[in-house]
């Protein structure tokens, strides 16, 4: 079971959120991405729009919702005001009314789509209407405790999921078979879901770095690579071993080791004020000098919170800083088209002075 968790105040985010916009042009802005959406008020549901004004706010989702928004509004500490529409023409009815009083109304520019910005224009007339990029997102960057232990608790469960499933992979299981027991051992102690589609890439289909499942047996003596992750109280974990049931050949221990020393490399990297293009370069300059520089084929890494894949980005094009409080991945990886492949990923938090891994498995290679 998930340890008890200590709640989140959001109240304080809309004020930083309202800090964030200031200057920026809009008067009020819409927030339609449902992350953004939870991090602002609380609320998991699967439909609602939050407009964030000067002053106040104002939240509306469907009848669906009545009761659980009201619950998980109140007891994150938001102050917005809710409104309940049973169609989309009311629930944009409620909006236009608040945004009668603004100018300008700045929209989330990744997640509206072009025919809901349409509709704005024609429902929010004559309000102006404003593309903004990444303004709720960059306050989700630096993460609170809160946050810090959610992601550890999903972490933890990822652990004890791996240590419960890992002595059957010596029967050969399919690579689907070993995806959905993970999976299943994930939600018994207590994980909503996965963050993700499990990865389980045995042998030659290690070459793959997004491979899926399929019903390919693992054998002995290859490279196994397994991504996962769960999700607890909307938070994600992010995590990647490579193991061998039984002793793989020359090429492929030497190609873990070598994958094995740029991650290391990478974890001693990570401390806040670091590029992450430093990072980055610290797992890929190894990776480069064995030979394999063209088969690390990904960033070395990005963060992680209610998103699986969120800012900062650890990668060699990465214009990102690091700062205390960000939650990355780091997860170098080589992919030898025939042969298979290695990652190995974990997931730290930055502290001033390094990092602390929130992921524990170990990373010895043979089972």
């Amino acid at each position: 079971m998930t340890p008890t968790l200590a709640p989140i105040d959001v109240s304080p985010r809309v004020d930083r959120l309202r800090a964030a916009m200031t200057g920026t042009g809009p008067d009020a802005l819409l927030v339609t991405r449902l992350p953004n959406i939870r991090y602002l008020t609380g609320f998991s549901g699967s439909a609602a729009m939050l407009l964030v004004g000067p002053d106040a706010e104002w939240f509306v989702t469907d009848g669906r919702y009545r009761d659980q928004s009201s619950q998980q509004l109140r007891a994150a500490g938001s102050r917005a005001t809710i409104e309940i529409g049973a169609t989309q023409a009311e629930q944009l009815d409620a909006l236009r009314r608040e945004i009668a009083a603004f100018e300008r109304l700045g929209l989330e520019a990744h997640g509206v789509t072009w025919a809901q910005q349409r509709l704005f224009g024609e429902r929010f007339t004559p309000c102006e209407l404003v593309a903004t990029t990444d303004v709720v997102e960059s306050i989700r960057r630096v993460k609170e405790p809160a946050e810090v232990e959610r992601i550890r608790a999903a972490c933890g469960i990822a652990d004890d999921a791996l240590a419960a499933v890992g002595g059957g992979i010596a029967n050969g299981p399919t690579e689907r078979e070993l995806a959905l027991a993970l999976e299943i051992e994930m939600r018994r102690r207590g994980a909503s879901g996965t963050s993700f589609e499990t990865i389980v890439a045995s042998g030659p289909n290690g070459a793959l770095p997004h491979h899926r499942p399929s019903d390919r047996r693992v054998e002995r003596n290859e490279l196994v690579v397994i991504d996962f992750g769960c999700v607890v109280d909307g938070y994600c974990s992010d995590m990647t071993r490579t193991v061998s049931v039984g002793r793989p050949n020359a090429e492929a221990q030497r190609l873990y080791d070598v994958v094995l020393e740029a991650q290391q490399a990478g974890r001693d990297a990570v401390r806040a004020g670091v590029a992450c293009v430093d990072v980055d370069r610290s797992c890929r300059d190894r990776i480069v000098a064995a030979g394999w520089g063209e088969a690390f084929s990904h960033g070395t890494g990005h963060g992680v919170g209610l998103e699986i894949h969120e800012a900062p980005r650890v990668a060699s094009t990465s214009r990102d800083t690091l700062a205390a409080g960000h939650v990355v991945t780091v997860e170098p990886g080589v992919y030898l088209p025939g042969v298979g492949g290695v990652r190995i990923e974990d997931t730290v938090v930055v502290t001033d002075d390094g990092c602390i891994a929130l992921t524990a498995s170990p990373k010895d290679l043979v089972l």
